[in-house]
């Protein structure tokens, strides 16, 4: 089976991302960190997988995505993509591995690519690190930008809130974006910035945007999958839709076994050698 409501079976790749652009085909991306899930995601036709540093607060119940290291985004990134044959897998390079400087963003970008296999790598930020997004490119990896709120920098921004509502910093984002693009990245991600800043920019690009909390008018769409699953609580920004409530459903399904087995129903007779 090719995929939920996808009828091309063929690898996604970072040019395949362009040509969706260019076409006008919307761009679904998810997070996973895991071989199983991922294994779900990739099947039922996702276009692109993240593995966010996302997973240092859905793994491992972290306040911020600050403590994940480039072991931990190499294990998480190796375990997903085992489980994906078609969706564009994309990893995120933690925090400190590539703000240093160049030398040491492109040795651990290098690192990332060879002992994971992912497709791609994910960076934070814009002008104030782009010798080091041209150093990663010229290895010959490609390069997702991410601009708007960027949460490795939450202690610089001191808050989650919409980031780029103010002239100055949209017109940062613009040049940001512009610059991105100009030196090679074949996407960019834009988290919660207005839908009109993120639709102007999306028109001046010919790189796909994607977004999250940015409105509907990018070329894309990415969420946590732990989020849009409801398997986390608590957490319920604007811009996150739950397509099911499995933390109901888990609970039930756990509770429904602690009581067969205190009960003796489970394990029956057929289910016994």
């Amino acid at each position: 089976m090719a995929g939920y409501l996808v009828s091309d079976a063929r690898k996604v790749t970072t040019h395949r991302f362009i040509e969706m652009k260019q076409r006008s085909e919307k761009i679904s991306m998810l997070t996973s960190y895991d071989y199983t899930m991922a294994g779900i995601v990739d099947g039922a036709g996702i276009d692109g997988i993240l593995i966010g540093d996302s997973a240092s607060n859905v793994m491992a119940g972290n306040a911020t995505t600050l403590p994940m290291t480039v072991d931990q985004m190499i294990y998480h990134a190796r375990s997903v993509v085992r489980g994906v044959k078609r969706a564009l897998v994309v990893c995120d390079m933690p925090f400190g591995s590539y703000q240093v400087d160049r030398h040491e963003g492109v040795k651990n970008a290098v690192r990332i690519m060879k002992e994971s296999g992912c497709d791609a790598l994910k960076l934070e930020g814009g002008e104030e690190i782009l010798d080091t997004v041209k150093g990663i490119l010229d290895a010959g990896i490609p390069v997702m930008g991410h601009l708007g709120l960027t949460p490795q920098s939450i202690n610089k921004f001191g808050t989650y809130a919409v980031r780029a509502k103010d002239e100055a910093e949209a017109e940062k984002l613009r040049r940001d974006a512009a610059l991105l693009q100009d030196v090679g990245c074949f996407s960019v991600v834009l988290e919660k910035v207005p839908a009109l800043l993120a639709e102007e920019v999306t028109k001046n690009l010919t790189i796909p945007t994607i977004g999250i909390g940015a409105g509907g008018k990018t070329d894309g769409q990415i969420l946590v999958v732990a989020d849009m699953l409801g398997m986390t609580n608590g957490f319920s920004p604007r811009f996150l839709r739950r397509y099911a409530n499995l933390n109901e459903v888990i609970t039930d399904a756990i509770g429904k076994y602690v009581s067969d087995v205190k009960s003796l129903d489970f394990p029956n007779e057929q289910e016994s050698y």
